[in-house]
Formats: C-alpha cells, sequence, structure tokens
C-alpha cells in the first residue's frame, strides 16, 4: 500500500517526470496536492471524504479526474490534457510510464503563467475594458450553448438553503464573536431566499439556469490567448446549477475584492447585452449578498484547521466580504424579520 505521503515525495522530484522538467513547486489545498513542473501541471486529489465529496477510493478519485477534464474542457480546452495513472512496480518503484499497478490517478493540465491570471493583472493595474469583454464575450457563448436545467433547477434553490444554514452556522459560532451586525445581513439573506423563490423559480421555469461554472473567481480566468477559464468545481453537479448572472456577479465581486470595482458593472453589462434576461435588482442583490457571506463563511474556516495556514490572512478578508453582503443587501432589509 502506498500512502499519500510517499505519493507526494515522489511526485514532488523532478526526476518523477523523465526528464522534463528541471523543478517541480508543490502546493497544497485542502482536496488536492499540485505539481506545477516547468511545462505542465498535475493534480493529485486526496483521499478525503467530506459531507459534500467522496474521495477516499481509487474509482471515485479516477472518476473526479475525468469529471474534471470533462468539465473544464468546456472553458479551457486547450489546458486540460488528459487523465493520467500513477502506478507502482513489483519492487515499490512509482512511476508516471506504463509498468506496474495503478495506485491513483492525476489530472495533467498545461501550465498557464500565472501573471496573465485575472487576478495578478488586477494587482498590477494591468485590465483593460477589452479584458473584461472578452471575459464577458466566453461567458456569454459559454451559458447560451447550456441546456437549460428545467427539470434540476430546483437544486439551485436548495444549494441557497442549505448553504445559507451552514454560513449562519459558522458566522454565528462565539469563537469569531461577529455580533449583531453579522446577524442582521445573515437575516435579510435568509428572508431574500424565502421572499424570493418565486422570482429563482420562474427563471427556472423560463430557461435560465444551468449547469455553469460552480467556482468562478479571478484567480480562474487566464487572460492570456486564448482566454480560459480554469478550475470548474468538478465534485457537486448541484452547485454548478446556477444562474449565469449569479455567477458572474460573483466574479465582479471578488474583483471588487481585490481593488477593481469597475470590472463588475462593466461585465454584468456586456453578459446582457449577449445574453439577455438579466434578474431584477432584488435578487441580483440576494445573489451578491449570499455569495459574499458563504466566502466570509469559508475564510472564516479556514480558523478552525489544524494547524492553522495563514491565519493572518482569513478575517480580514472575511470581513471585507462581509462589508460587501452588508452594501450588497441592503435592498433585502424590509424583507428581513425574526
Amino acid at each position: 500500500m502506498v500512502d499519500l505521503a510517499e505519493k507526494v515525495r515522489f511526485l514532488s522530484d523532478p526526476a518523477a517526470y523523465a526528464g522534463a522538467t528541471e523543478r517541480v513547486e508543490t502546493r497544497e489545498t485542502h482536496m488536492s496536492w499540485i505539481f506545477l513542473t516547468d511545462r505542465r501541471v498535475y493534480k493529485l486529489k486526496k483521499p478525503l471524504r467530506r459531507p459534500f465529496l467522496d474521495f477516499t477510493s481509487i474509482d471515485s478519485r479516477r472518476h473526479f479526474c475525468e469529471e474534471e477534464l470533462r468539465l473544464n474542457r468546456r472553458l479551457a480546452p486547450s489546458t486540460y490534457r488528459a487523465v493520467v495513472p500513477l502506478r507502482v512496480d513489483s519492487s515499490g518503484r512509482l512511476s508516471l510510464d506504463d509498468t506496474g499497478s495503478v495506485v491513483d490517478w492525476l489530472v495533467e493540465m498545461e501550465r498557464l503563467p500565472e501573471d496573465e491570471m485575472l487576478d495578478a493583472r488586477i494587482a498590477a493595474h494591468a485590465v483593460s475594458r477589452g479584458d473584461v469583454e472578452r471575459i464577458a464575450s466566453l461567458l456569454a457563448g459559454f451559458y447560451a450553448g447550456l441546456p437549460p436545467q428545467l427539470a434540476d433547477g430546483g437544486a439551485a434553490i436548495e444549494h441557497f438553503v442549505s448553504e445559507h444554514e451552514a454560513t449562519r452556522v459558522v458566522l454565528e459560532d462565539a469563537e469569531f464573536a461577529l455580533g449583531p451586525r453579522v446577524r442582521t445581513i445573515l437575516d435579510r439573506v435568509e428572508a431574500g431566499i424565502v421572499s424570493l423563490r418565486p422570482a429563482i423559480e420562474r427563471r427556472i421555469a423560463g430557461g435560465r439556469i444551468v449547469e455553469g461554472h460552480g467556482d468562478l473567481r479571478p484567480e480562474h480566468v487566464s487572460l492570456a490567448e486564448p482566454l480560459q477559464i480554469i478550475d470548474c468545481l468538478e465534485f457537486s453537479r448541484a452547485l454548478r446549477i446556477v444562474d449565469p448572472y449569479d455567477e458572474a456577479n460573483h466574479l465582479g465581486l471578488e474583483c471588487e475584492i481585490l481593488g477593481a470595482s469597475w470590472i463588475r458593472p462593466l461585465l454584468l453589462d456586456r453578459l446582457e447585452t449577449q445574453l439577455g434576461g438579466r434578474p431584477t435588482p432584488e435578487l441580483m442583490a440576494l445573489y451578491g449578498g449570499f455569495r459574499m457571506l458563504l466566502r466570509a463563511r469559508l475564510c472564516l474556516a479556514h480558523l478552525l484547521d489544524r494547524p492553522v495556514r495563514k491565519p493572518e490572512k482569513w478575517r480580514p478578508l472575511a470581513m471585507g466580504y462581509i462589508a460587501l453582503a452588508e452594501r450588497e443587501t441592503v435592498s433585502l432589509a424590509t424583507r428581513a424579520v425574526r
């Protein structure tokens, strides 16, 4: 049995890649280990079980590697290359060649230039109106080509309900001492989910809900030629059932957190021009408030990890998201009665 630590050690060694790279940069995320070679990136999923995923078996990891490849080829066809096996031979030697038994699976990708990612370009003050218009055009074409989720669109509503319940649990945790201000914002979003449910149902019936990206953030948008969007959320179809304007609005708010508030209105206007069907301002307010509170929750959840990585980062970032949620939900205040 080859354990995870042994796999990580092997894949962190340039020798694993048969002379194809001089160095390997290793990064750890909550769910994966990432190995960046000179020209390629390899992703190894951790054998985790969570309420929303199960990567504990080699078969499940292969399945979700294949899903990651399939889904991401929709918006980044030239980046996602293959699903490749990690093997061990009879002597216990690991390899990426054709010798031995398969002990795990990896997603193989082209390495994109990090300074061309949207978050890096924002930091460098190097994003143009033309860049945003390109993003809007790519997204509009993507969403227009997706079949409407008439039968499964209800997953979007259930996502709001279940995720907001989880968000409330974290943000009201006494350990974070966020106080009545945050409770007020939580109440606004909860009331909006209830009162605007008919509006969401009308969008489902009108064919406006699709199986989208699921995790549309600046660090996932490459402005290099050709423009590509990576890291689609592969492990839960339910979390990919979205309103395109919810996803695009989220991307715009994430750009604002990074200091580029001008991107969101331009992105949404250009998307509306090409896609049509923009939701009402109140529904957009619900989308924004819900997403920003969810992001605050995910930030604070890092502080519950043991050990905590980058502890100085998460609370200030969470408070930035909460401030945006408060602003976004002002129009929902009259609906919040608890």
